[in-house]
């Protein structure tokens, strides 16, 4: 079989809308120059490079793209988007493809997916990171509790972590909190999982 006639099998119209629509991006504009590829610091820990990503949006293979390990080690940096000669803002596809398989429950990096939720617990519950707090929920649930413990020393005597969080003052932590709980009520009406 050859190599379009599998892409006319894998091809789905729907997900090219779809990632349209929730991105606000036009995949077509693409021309597969290369510029965010070429950017991405990022880049070497990807199965499939940014331009491929974007290339296979472009045409339906949702499975290969929503699969990829790729759009779960994004830093979200935005290089991509700043280097774009189409001004496609192509961390904004990138954000929209990692939220798409977290709905079908295609997380190909389980890591990188609890990292998310310990950081959004810190900020839900203070109203803004709190490093010692999220690292101890990771190792949690990673399962991986002597993760980088030899950097805590240092970082501790630089004073880069501080064992109390900040909260945000005036009422700021209660107002984050209400944005999540916002999502929460969303994601509950729409079946996501939050």
């Amino acid at each position: 079989m050859s190599n379009i006639t599998d892409i006319r099998l894998k091809r789905d119209a729907g997900f090219i809308a779809e990632v349209e629509a929730a991105s606000g991006q036009k995949l077509s504009t693409c021309y597969q120059c290369g510029n965010c590829t070429a950017g991405c610091p990022a880049g070497f820990a990807y199965d499939k490079q940014v331009n491929r990503i974007m290339r296979g949006a472009q045409l339906g293979l949702k499975d290969d793209v929503l699969n990829s390990r790729a759009i779960w080690m994004c830093l979200s940096c935005f290089t991509c988007s700043l280097r774009c000669p189409n001004n496609i803002d192509v961390a904004a596809i990138m954000e929209t493809l990692r939220h798409m398989a977290r709905k079908k429950n295609m997380v190909s990096v389980r890591k990188v997916e609890k990292f998310w939720f310990s950081f959004l617990n810190t900020v839900r519950a203070f109203g803004r990171s709190w490093e010692i707090g999220t690292m101890a929920l990771y190792m949690l649930r990673s399962l991986r509790v002597f993760t980088d413990i030899d950097l805590a020393p240092e970082a501790l005597k630089k004073q880069k972590l501080p064992f109390k969080p900040y909260v945000v003052p005036n009422g700021g932590a209660g107002a984050v909190g209400r944005i999540f709980k916002r999502y929460r009520e969303r994601a509950d009406r729409e079946g996501v999982r939050p």
